[in-house]
């Protein structure tokens, strides 16, 4: 099988002025593109014919069978030409055989039954089959709520069983890799996760072996599916054979709140529907978007969500007396830190901002240091590996948006002055979004001489444990806000969750410390702050968020 053959990005459809062809669809001629199979046919009329092998990404396989479909074939008269009938199409031959419709591309002429008796008593006999070695053992299996075999028995299956003998057992809990678990009693031999790590990781580690109803999906000897991707293969799988073991035995799917958000791992800015319930965030998968990541996550981004819910949070603001914090209210400890800093001059105070805060985050800090007069301001770049398929060198997630809204875009991110001040001693407060100081190269002893910093963030860090005021902030999953992806596309992030405790979204916090500061009004909602980005940044000119919606727009950066 070719390596080459597939691009695991763009679904090869039709493009609207390609040839078609005219068939018949369940009795109704209708046109359309040549060459696309009988499955993409049924879904393009608003039809749905059930398969577990086919993935519009991945090589036809043709080997779950489910897709059975009655054909057609013109009726050929003496001179070998159609037979021509009364309403002007062809009179068609019905072949006493079943087709699969995942390999069967449409032709000038073709008639298709997905819903006549034979194609009904095929996709019956198939599910039967499937089942016949099947475990049952959905009320403990992690794919109850979204397995593929239980929606197709239920809707298209006999609803019975009639196998009496024993079943077949293959192995259980197996260690697939780093990531994964495989349990083969539950496969039904799809052989999407075997395409999917040869065709689109070229990672030949997966195969079947054994023979007949002995067959099993395991490791090439000597190897692991460790694969930075392997977590998709668990997405692919429509049974519950492959599962994660960062979400197995978690959480119920039909518990969970489906959230349509991005990724933060790194500046791709993957789209991923997030799984939540109440105020936990259970896990990431990928949403499609074939301008950005295709249908496809690393595992990398994928997992990097526990710190949300990581015991050791801010969950409530404080201030710093005699060497101790103590928990306060807001308004108090906005109140003495919007007192604190206007006791400095602007040239006094620096900003050490992140590019893993929101465009609207960013802009309102950017308005605070402007109306404090702040001349030194940074933003800490993180370089990565990038990998040439979805992970970016750019740790980052909103760089590019940093960049466009007046913050350093070198590769310094501006550290420097921010070094130089505070050793010099021209900068005595400092005010830290999201970072940890010390990674700029500043000691402990050199933040322990500045009169005043300001944090806001999520957990501690050696910054913490020196600043002034600590100010609990939201997480990715917990916010509204736009960022700017590498490849200069703008997208949202939609809260799934509640900040815990008396957290606060970022843009509630840099609002009230604006207010406390500077006497600055208005701007308090993200919505607001980004029609005030769109009226004075040029990137941003004239968008609005309904314009960005659910997959991002691309901005000229």
């Amino acid at each position: 099988m070719s390596q080459t053959s597939i691009n695991p990005f763009n679904h090869d459809v039709a493009a609207p002025d390609a040839v078609t062809v005219s068939v018949n669809y369940n009795g109704t001629w209708i046109q359309v593109p040549k060459g696309r199979n009988v499955v993409e046919v049924a879904r393009s009329q608003g039809d749905f014919l059930p398969h577990f092998c086919y993935h519009e990404k991945l090589s036809v396989s043709g080997n779950c069978r489910l897709c059975l479909f009655e054909m057609g074939a013109p009726k050929l008269g003496p001179d070998r030409k159609p037979v021509i009938g009364a309403d002007g199409h062809p009179e068609l031959n019905w072949l006493p055989r079943p087709q699969i419709g995942c390999a069967t591309n449409v032709s000038d002429g073709m008639g298709i039954r997905t819903n006549s008796p034979l194609a009904v008593d095929c996709r019956r006999d198939v599910l039967e089959f499937l089942l016949i070695n099947h475990p049952l053992d959905c009320p403990i299996c992690d794919q109850a709520g979204e397995c593929k075999l239980q929606e197709f028995a239920s809707a298209y299956g006999r609803g019975e069983s009639r196998f009496v003998e024993d079943k077949i057992t293959k192995p259980k809990h197996f260690d697939l890799g780093k990531n994964l678990i495989i349990d083969d009693e539950r496969c039904i031999l799809c052989t999407r996760c075997i395409r999917f790590a040869r065709e689109v990781l070229h990672d030949d580690a997966l195969g079947i072996v054994n023979r007949g109803g002995h067959n099993t999906v395991t490791c090439h000897p000597d190897q692991r599916f460790d694969n930075e991707y392997s977590l998709n293969a668990a997405d692919l799988c429509p049974v519950g054979a492959l599962t994660s073991k960062d979400f197995r035995f978690k959480m119920r799917v039909w518990f969970l709140k489906e959230t349509k958000s991005i990724c933060v791992g790194c500046g791709t800015g993957c789209n991923v529907t997030i799984g939540s319930r109440e105020q936990t965030v259970y896990r990431l998968t990928p949403r499609h978007n074939a301008a950005v990541n295709s249908q496809w996550l690393c595992d990398t981004g994928r997992l990097d969500i526990h710190y949300l819910s990581a015991p050791n949070r801010f969950t409530n603001p404080s201030v710093r007396v005699r060497g101790e914090l103590y928990a306060t209210a807001w308004d108090d400890t906005l109140r003495q830190a919007g007192r604190r800093l206007r006791s400095f001059a602007g040239s006094q105070i620096a900003l050490l901002a992140s590019a893993r805060m929101t465009n609207e985050e960013l802009f309102l800090s950017k308005t605070i240091a402007d109306e404090l007069g702040v001349t030194v301001s940074a933003i800490v770049p993180r370089a990565g590996q990038g990998d040439n398929f979805l992970r970016s060198a750019d740790l980052n997630p909103n760089s590019v948006g940093a960049r466009l809204l007046g913050f350093t875009a070198d590769a310094d991110g501006g550290l420097t002055a921010v070094r130089d001040g505070v050793r010099s001693g021209q900068i005595k407060a400092l005010l830290v979004w999201h970072e940890d100081v010390t990674v700029s190269g500043l000691t402990t002893a050199e933040l322990a001489k500045l009169d005043l910093i300001i944090y806001v963030g999520l957990s501690p860090n050696t910054t913490t444990g020196l600043a002034h005021f600590i100010l609990p902030a939201a997480g990715f999953a917990e916010k509204h806000g736009t960022m700017v992806s590498v490849s200069g596309r703008l997208q949202r992030l939609n809260p799934a969750c509640p900040p815990p405790g008396q957290a606060r979204e970022d843009v509630a916090i840099l609002a009230g410390l604006r207010a406390a500061a500077t006497d600055g009004a208005g701007l308090a909602t993200s919505a607001e702050i980004f029609a005030a980005i769109a009226n004075q940044v040029p990137a941003f000119a004239g968008l609005t968020l309904e314009q960005v919606g659910d997959l991002g727009a691309p901005l000229t950066v």
